[in-house]
Protein backbone atom coordinates (compact mmCIF):
# COMPACT_ATOMS: atom_id res chain seq x y z
CA UNK A 1 0.00 0.00 0.00
CA UNK A 2 1.18 3.45 -0.51
CA UNK A 3 2.61 5.93 2.01
CA UNK A 4 -0.59 8.41 1.91
CA UNK A 5 -3.00 5.17 1.82
CA UNK A 6 -5.30 3.75 4.52
CA UNK A 7 -5.69 0.30 5.80
CA UNK A 8 -8.65 -0.03 7.98
CA UNK A 9 -8.25 -2.31 10.67
CA UNK A 10 -11.84 -3.30 11.14
CA UNK A 11 -15.09 -2.45 9.90
CA UNK A 12 -19.01 -3.07 11.05
CA UNK A 13 -21.47 -5.20 9.25
CA UNK A 14 -25.00 -3.81 9.58
CA UNK A 15 -26.61 -6.48 8.45
CA UNK A 16 -30.24 -6.83 8.90
CA UNK A 17 -31.78 -3.53 10.71
CA UNK A 18 -34.71 -4.96 12.32
CA UNK A 19 -35.85 -4.66 15.70
CA UNK A 20 -34.58 -6.92 18.64
CA UNK A 21 -37.69 -9.18 18.36
CA UNK A 22 -37.26 -9.77 14.82
CA UNK A 23 -33.55 -10.30 14.89
CA UNK A 24 -33.99 -13.00 17.53
CA UNK A 25 -36.33 -14.49 15.15
CA UNK A 26 -34.48 -14.45 12.16
CA UNK A 27 -31.61 -15.92 14.13
CA UNK A 28 -33.44 -18.74 14.79
CA UNK A 29 -34.87 -18.99 11.51
CA UNK A 30 -31.84 -18.64 9.67
CA UNK A 31 -30.10 -21.15 12.22
CA UNK A 32 -32.49 -24.10 11.80
CA UNK A 33 -32.04 -23.04 7.55
CA UNK A 34 -27.98 -23.30 7.99
CA UNK A 35 -28.65 -26.92 9.89
CA UNK A 36 -30.66 -28.37 7.09
CA UNK A 37 -28.06 -27.02 4.35
CA UNK A 38 -25.24 -28.56 6.52
CA UNK A 39 -27.26 -31.42 7.49
CA UNK A 40 -28.41 -32.23 3.49
CA UNK A 41 -25.28 -31.81 2.10
CA UNK A 42 -23.77 -33.95 4.82
CA UNK A 43 -25.94 -36.55 3.79
CA UNK A 44 -25.70 -36.46 0.38
CA UNK A 45 -21.90 -36.73 0.23
CA UNK A 46 -22.30 -39.20 2.41
CA UNK A 47 -24.50 -40.82 0.57
CA UNK A 48 -22.66 -40.65 -2.78
CA UNK A 49 -19.17 -41.93 -1.07
CA UNK A 50 -20.58 -45.20 0.53
CA UNK A 51 -22.93 -46.36 -2.47
CA UNK A 52 -20.66 -47.91 -5.06
CA UNK A 53 -23.91 -47.82 -7.41
CA UNK A 54 -23.38 -43.58 -7.18
CA UNK A 55 -19.83 -44.00 -8.26
CA UNK A 56 -20.29 -42.42 -11.54
CA UNK A 57 -19.47 -38.67 -13.18
CA UNK A 58 -22.63 -37.42 -12.22
CA UNK A 59 -22.70 -38.04 -8.29
CA UNK A 60 -19.17 -37.17 -8.37
CA UNK A 61 -19.91 -33.89 -9.52
CA UNK A 62 -22.53 -33.85 -7.26
CA UNK A 63 -20.45 -34.22 -4.38
CA UNK A 64 -18.00 -31.36 -5.91
CA UNK A 65 -21.60 -29.36 -5.61
CA UNK A 66 -22.22 -30.54 -1.99
CA UNK A 67 -19.19 -29.41 -0.43
CA UNK A 68 -19.48 -25.84 -2.38
CA UNK A 69 -23.24 -25.11 -0.95
CA UNK A 70 -21.74 -26.47 2.77
CA UNK A 71 -18.27 -24.08 2.53
CA UNK A 72 -20.40 -21.23 1.12
CA UNK A 73 -22.90 -21.27 3.48
CA UNK A 74 -20.09 -21.41 6.25
CA UNK A 75 -18.43 -19.14 4.97
CA UNK A 76 -21.23 -16.45 5.33
CA UNK A 77 -23.75 -17.75 7.60
CA UNK A 78 -22.06 -17.96 10.80
CA UNK A 79 -20.58 -14.31 11.02
CA UNK A 80 -24.31 -13.18 9.87
CA UNK A 81 -26.37 -15.43 12.91
CA UNK A 82 -23.48 -13.99 15.76
CA UNK A 83 -24.48 -10.51 15.10
CA UNK A 84 -28.04 -10.99 15.08
CA UNK A 85 -27.78 -11.64 19.00
CA UNK A 86 -24.69 -9.51 19.44
CA UNK A 87 -24.70 -5.51 19.01
CA UNK A 88 -20.97 -5.73 18.03
CA UNK A 89 -21.07 -5.87 14.95
CA UNK A 90 -17.47 -5.57 13.62
CA UNK A 91 -15.20 -8.09 11.56
CA UNK A 92 -11.25 -7.10 10.74
CA UNK A 93 -10.79 -5.95 7.31
CA UNK A 94 -8.41 -8.84 6.88
CA UNK A 95 -10.89 -11.54 7.87
CA UNK A 96 -13.45 -9.70 6.07
CA UNK A 97 -10.79 -9.14 2.89
CA UNK A 98 -10.51 -13.51 3.50
CA UNK A 99 -14.84 -13.53 3.41
CA UNK A 100 -14.88 -12.00 0.25
CA UNK A 101 -12.18 -14.31 -1.27
CA UNK A 102 -13.99 -17.23 -0.34
CA UNK A 103 -17.29 -15.61 -1.00
CA UNK A 104 -16.17 -15.23 -4.94
CA UNK A 105 -13.83 -18.27 -4.84
CA UNK A 106 -16.95 -20.54 -3.80
CA UNK A 107 -19.22 -18.85 -6.02
CA UNK A 108 -17.32 -19.15 -9.53
CA UNK A 109 -16.66 -22.34 -8.90
CA UNK A 110 -20.59 -23.66 -8.32
CA UNK A 111 -21.35 -21.80 -11.69
CA UNK A 112 -17.98 -23.69 -13.24
CA UNK A 113 -19.37 -27.14 -12.00
CA UNK A 114 -22.51 -26.78 -12.64
CA UNK A 115 -22.32 -26.23 -16.20
CA UNK A 116 -19.73 -29.21 -15.94
CA UNK A 117 -22.74 -30.90 -15.06
CA UNK A 118 -24.46 -30.08 -17.55
CA UNK A 119 -22.46 -31.30 -20.26
CA UNK A 120 -22.32 -34.84 -18.59
CA UNK A 121 -26.32 -34.71 -18.99
CA UNK A 122 -25.73 -34.20 -22.39
CA UNK A 123 -22.98 -36.78 -23.43
CA UNK A 124 -24.87 -39.21 -21.38
CA UNK A 125 -28.19 -38.73 -23.47
CA UNK A 126 -27.22 -37.38 -26.63
CA UNK A 127 -23.93 -39.50 -26.93
CA UNK A 128 -24.70 -42.84 -24.50
CA UNK A 129 -22.37 -45.07 -26.55
CA UNK A 130 -19.48 -43.26 -26.40
CA UNK A 131 -20.25 -41.94 -22.42
CA UNK A 132 -17.39 -44.37 -20.44
CA UNK A 133 -14.39 -42.96 -22.95
CA UNK A 134 -15.48 -39.20 -23.06
CA UNK A 135 -16.08 -39.04 -19.38
CA UNK A 136 -13.95 -41.21 -17.92
CA UNK A 137 -12.30 -40.77 -14.85
CA UNK A 138 -9.49 -38.85 -16.21
CA UNK A 139 -11.56 -35.92 -17.40
CA UNK A 140 -13.87 -35.88 -14.60
CA UNK A 141 -10.97 -34.98 -12.12
CA UNK A 142 -9.29 -32.20 -14.67
CA UNK A 143 -13.30 -30.43 -15.59
CA UNK A 144 -13.42 -30.62 -11.44
CA UNK A 145 -9.96 -29.23 -11.07
CA UNK A 146 -10.20 -26.80 -13.43
CA UNK A 147 -13.23 -25.47 -12.27
CA UNK A 148 -11.83 -24.97 -8.46
CA UNK A 149 -8.38 -23.56 -10.41
CA UNK A 150 -10.60 -21.10 -12.10
CA UNK A 151 -12.90 -19.87 -9.43
CA UNK A 152 -9.72 -19.60 -7.11
CA UNK A 153 -7.69 -17.57 -9.58
CA UNK A 154 -10.67 -15.54 -10.45
CA UNK A 155 -11.60 -14.49 -7.06
CA UNK A 156 -7.59 -13.33 -5.93
CA UNK A 157 -7.96 -11.49 -9.17
CA UNK A 158 -10.58 -9.17 -7.73
CA UNK A 159 -8.93 -9.56 -4.47
CA UNK A 160 -5.25 -8.05 -5.78
CA UNK A 161 -7.72 -5.17 -7.58
CA UNK A 162 -9.45 -4.44 -3.73
CA UNK A 163 -5.76 -3.84 -2.21
CA UNK A 164 -4.79 -1.54 -4.80
CA UNK A 165 -6.99 0.81 -3.33
CA UNK A 166 -7.32 3.32 -0.05
CA UNK A 167 -10.11 3.19 2.41
CA UNK A 168 -10.80 5.98 4.45
CA UNK A 169 -14.60 5.13 5.37
CA UNK A 170 -17.57 5.22 6.28
CA UNK A 171 -16.20 2.06 8.11
CA UNK A 172 -19.41 0.46 7.92
CA UNK A 173 -20.34 -2.37 5.30
CA UNK A 174 -24.79 -2.15 4.98
CA UNK A 175 -24.56 -5.98 4.24
CA UNK A 176 -24.33 -9.37 6.42
CA UNK A 177 -21.51 -10.41 5.32
CA UNK A 178 -18.15 -8.80 3.07
CA UNK A 179 -19.78 -9.06 -0.35
CA UNK A 180 -17.80 -7.29 -2.81
CA UNK A 181 -19.72 -4.73 -4.04
CA UNK A 182 -20.32 -3.88 -0.35
CA UNK A 183 -16.52 -3.57 0.55
CA UNK A 184 -16.06 -1.22 -2.88
CA UNK A 185 -18.12 1.51 -1.29
CA UNK A 186 -15.70 2.04 1.45
CA UNK A 187 -12.87 2.91 -0.71
CA UNK A 188 -12.31 6.77 -1.18
CA UNK A 189 -10.83 6.00 -4.91
CA UNK A 190 -12.21 5.55 -7.98
CA UNK A 191 -13.56 1.94 -8.19
CA UNK A 192 -14.05 1.87 -11.89
CA UNK A 193 -11.72 -1.16 -12.62
CA UNK A 194 -13.15 -3.08 -10.18
CA UNK A 195 -16.73 -2.80 -11.86
CA UNK A 196 -15.53 -3.35 -15.08
CA UNK A 197 -13.92 -6.62 -13.82
CA UNK A 198 -16.74 -7.45 -12.03
CA UNK A 199 -18.86 -6.98 -14.68
CA UNK A 200 -16.67 -9.12 -17.37
CA UNK A 201 -16.25 -11.95 -14.64
CA UNK A 202 -19.92 -11.90 -14.71
CA UNK A 203 -19.95 -12.12 -18.54
CA UNK A 204 -17.84 -15.08 -18.43
CA UNK A 205 -18.98 -17.37 -15.54
CA UNK A 206 -22.97 -16.63 -15.80
CA UNK A 207 -23.68 -15.36 -19.21
CA UNK A 208 -21.19 -17.71 -21.21
CA UNK A 209 -22.21 -20.79 -19.13
CA UNK A 210 -25.92 -20.07 -18.73
CA UNK A 211 -25.63 -19.71 -22.53
CA UNK A 212 -23.20 -23.19 -22.45
CA UNK A 213 -26.44 -24.86 -20.44
CA UNK A 214 -28.96 -24.13 -22.62
CA UNK A 215 -27.73 -25.27 -25.67
CA UNK A 216 -26.85 -28.21 -24.04
CA UNK A 217 -30.55 -28.99 -22.60
CA UNK A 218 -32.10 -27.79 -25.99
CA UNK A 219 -29.79 -30.69 -27.35
CA UNK A 220 -30.62 -33.14 -24.26
CA UNK A 221 -34.77 -32.13 -24.91
CA UNK A 222 -34.65 -33.24 -28.73
CA UNK A 223 -32.42 -36.43 -27.79
CA UNK A 224 -35.21 -37.45 -25.23
CA UNK A 225 -38.01 -36.52 -27.41
CA UNK A 226 -36.73 -39.00 -29.94
CA UNK A 227 -36.66 -41.86 -26.93
CA UNK A 228 -39.07 -44.51 -27.42
CA UNK A 229 -39.34 -46.06 -24.14
CA UNK A 230 -41.65 -44.61 -21.53
CA UNK A 231 -39.45 -45.09 -18.82
CA UNK A 232 -36.31 -44.15 -20.04
CA UNK A 233 -38.18 -40.82 -21.10
CA UNK A 234 -39.11 -40.09 -17.62
CA UNK A 235 -35.94 -41.07 -16.26
CA UNK A 236 -34.48 -38.75 -18.58
CA UNK A 237 -36.53 -35.85 -17.60
CA UNK A 238 -36.48 -36.71 -13.91
CA UNK A 239 -32.16 -36.43 -13.52
CA UNK A 240 -32.35 -33.24 -16.07
CA UNK A 241 -35.33 -31.88 -14.14
CA UNK A 242 -33.75 -31.48 -11.44
CA UNK A 243 -30.13 -30.31 -12.71
CA UNK A 244 -32.32 -27.32 -14.70
CA UNK A 245 -33.87 -26.18 -11.03
CA UNK A 246 -30.70 -25.93 -9.61
CA UNK A 247 -29.02 -23.92 -12.56
CA UNK A 248 -32.13 -21.64 -12.88
CA UNK A 249 -32.08 -20.61 -8.88
CA UNK A 250 -28.12 -19.86 -8.81
CA UNK A 251 -27.75 -18.23 -12.25
CA UNK A 252 -31.51 -16.41 -12.02
CA UNK A 253 -30.66 -15.30 -8.37
CA UNK A 254 -26.52 -14.30 -10.00
CA UNK A 255 -27.73 -12.27 -12.93
CA UNK A 256 -30.15 -10.23 -10.90
CA UNK A 257 -27.95 -9.40 -8.52
CA UNK A 258 -25.01 -8.47 -10.33
CA UNK A 259 -26.22 -7.76 -14.28
CA UNK A 260 -29.80 -6.50 -13.03
CA UNK A 261 -30.23 -2.51 -13.24
CA UNK A 262 -30.18 -1.11 -9.72
CA UNK A 263 -33.47 -1.06 -7.74
CA UNK A 264 -33.94 1.63 -5.36
CA UNK A 265 -32.95 0.33 -2.64
CA UNK A 266 -29.58 -1.65 -3.96
CA UNK A 267 -28.25 -2.67 -0.39
CA UNK A 268 -31.41 -4.01 0.89
CA UNK A 269 -31.76 -5.90 -2.89
CA UNK A 270 -28.57 -7.51 -2.14
CA UNK A 271 -28.96 -9.15 0.97
CA UNK A 272 -32.29 -10.79 -0.24
CA UNK A 273 -30.68 -12.08 -2.85
CA UNK A 274 -27.61 -12.93 -1.37
CA UNK A 275 -29.60 -15.13 1.44
CA UNK A 276 -30.43 -17.12 -1.79
CA UNK A 277 -26.89 -17.84 -2.14
CA UNK A 278 -26.19 -18.32 1.32
CA UNK A 279 -29.02 -20.49 2.62
CA UNK A 280 -31.73 -20.83 0.19
CA UNK A 281 -30.08 -22.50 -2.67
CA UNK A 282 -27.55 -24.62 -0.59
CA UNK A 283 -30.37 -25.95 1.38
CA UNK A 284 -32.92 -26.56 -1.83
CA UNK A 285 -30.25 -28.13 -3.40
CA UNK A 286 -30.49 -31.52 -1.42
CA UNK A 287 -34.09 -31.34 -1.45
CA UNK A 288 -34.43 -31.21 -5.25
CA UNK A 289 -31.86 -33.92 -6.13
CA UNK A 290 -33.10 -36.27 -3.51
CA UNK A 291 -37.07 -35.90 -4.40
CA UNK A 292 -36.17 -35.66 -7.86
CA UNK A 293 -34.26 -38.71 -8.39
CA UNK A 294 -34.86 -42.27 -7.92
CA UNK A 295 -31.42 -43.36 -7.06
CA UNK A 296 -30.47 -41.09 -4.69
CA UNK A 297 -33.66 -42.34 -3.32
CA UNK A 298 -32.91 -45.37 -3.54
CA UNK A 299 -29.19 -44.73 -2.06
CA UNK A 300 -30.95 -43.70 1.09
CA UNK A 301 -33.04 -46.41 1.54
CA UNK A 302 -30.55 -48.92 0.94
CA UNK A 303 -28.22 -46.96 3.63
CA UNK A 304 -31.17 -46.71 6.31
CA UNK A 305 -31.96 -50.92 5.53
CA UNK A 306 -28.23 -51.48 6.23
CA UNK A 307 -28.69 -49.00 9.06
CA UNK A 308 -31.56 -50.75 10.95
CA UNK A 309 -30.13 -54.42 10.21
CA UNK A 310 -27.02 -53.56 12.44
Amino acid sequence: MGGNQTWITQVTLLGFQVDPVLQCFLCGLFSVFYTFTLLGNGIILGIICLDPRLHTPMYFFLSHLAVLDMSYASNNVPKMLANLVNQRRTISFVPCLMQTFLYLAFAVTECLILVVMSYDRYVAICHPLHYAVIMSWRVCTILAAASWACGSLLALVHLVLILRLPFCGPHEVNHFFCEILSVLKLACADTRLNQLCIFAACVFVLVGPLCCVLVSYTRILLAILRIQSGEGRRKAFSTCSSHLCVVGLFFGSAIVMYMAPQSRHPEEQQKILSLFYSLFNPMLNPLIYSLRNAEVKGALQRALRKERLI
